[in-house]
């Protein structure tokens, strides 16, 4: 049995739809859901979905082996981050190196990096007039966005979009895609689309 700790910072919605995606897999289970922010809603549907969840202060992520105890504890053999905006330690990058997923809500390399998260990202890509946007499914290493690309899907950008509908139709992209593409690399399958 593979088991996911989901890393979140805000209002979980990723992390609610990757823990129903595989509720009653034989395979792949979501064991853990940390979040570095005591008051995240993400905690809530954590509770809701009846699975741990557990917050950290940057103190027990960096200096500390809080975060990894508790990883081991629960037997976790791979990382997903779902809206998750600090970087990973090297001290947890080293024993899952390989086995750390992101979501990204552009197409990267553009509009990644840090500070590049949620509705700044979109509003960048607004301001640049670019005629697509996207999703990109990457593994994580020591520095922001710059992994491997796993997958990227794609979407237009109406000439009427703002920041929110494009959000809009991001979240949908990575609903869609986030939980399957999670499972296609932990059974090592070939993910499909890989990447456009």
């Amino acid at each position: 049995m593979y088991r996911i700790a989901i890393f979140a910072s805000g209002n979980g919605t990723n992390a609610q739809h990757i823990s129903e995606y595989f509720k009653g897999n034989q395979n792949v289970r979501v064991d853990l859901i940390l979040s570095n922010n005591p008051g995240a809603y993400v905690l809530e549907r954590a509770n809701d979905l009846k699975i741990p969840g557990v917050s950290f202060t940057r103190k027990e992520l960096y200096e500390t082996g809080y975060v990894l105890d508790l990883l081991s504890v629960q037997n976790i053999t791979h990382l997903v981050l779902a809206g998750f905006l600090w970087l990973i330690p090297e001290k947890i990058l080293r024993p899952y190196r390989g086995r750390i997923i992101n979501i990204h809500p552009a197409l990267l390399p553009k509009f990644g990096g840090k500070g590049m998260y949620g509705m700044r990202v979109h509003e960048a890509v607004i301001a640049s007039c670019d005629r697509e946007s996207g999703i990109t499914i990457h593994h994580v290493n020591e520095r922001y966005d710059e992994g491997s690309v796993l997958f990227q899907a794609r979407c237009p950008v109406a000439p009427d979009d703002t920041p929110e509908t494009l959000a809009g139709k991001i979240h949908q992209l990575e609903y869609r895609h986030f939980p399957a593409v999670i499972e296609q690399v932990i059974m090592g399958k070939t993910v499909e689309g890989n990447p456009e």
